[in-house]
């Protein structure tokens, strides 16, 4: 066998957006997560609405800003003809 192969495993830290802390082994030091089971709705009980990232917003940013570079590109073509 070979060996000094394997990924050194330590122990981790699991750390929620809620704040709730877990801690067990890794080969990460840390790992960052939106949701856990404390403020899962499923364990909870209770339904949040969960847009942390705001990527909804994000997305419709994106798109208007694709809109108008189309648009002033196709205003650009259209003062070349």
């Amino acid at each position: 066998m070979k060996t000094d192969i394997h990924p050194k495993y330590a122990d981790a830290e699991i750390r929620c957006a809620c704040g709730n802390v877990i801690k067990t082994r890794s080969t990460r030091s840390t790992i960052i997560v939106g949701i856990c089971n404390s403020c899962h709705p499923f364990y909870t009980g209770q339904q949040k609405f969960v847009d942390t990232a705001g990527r909804v917003d994000k997305f419709q940013q994106r798109l208007a800003k694709t809109q108008a570079v189309q648009a002033e590109q196709a205003t650009k073509k259209k003062k070349k003809v």
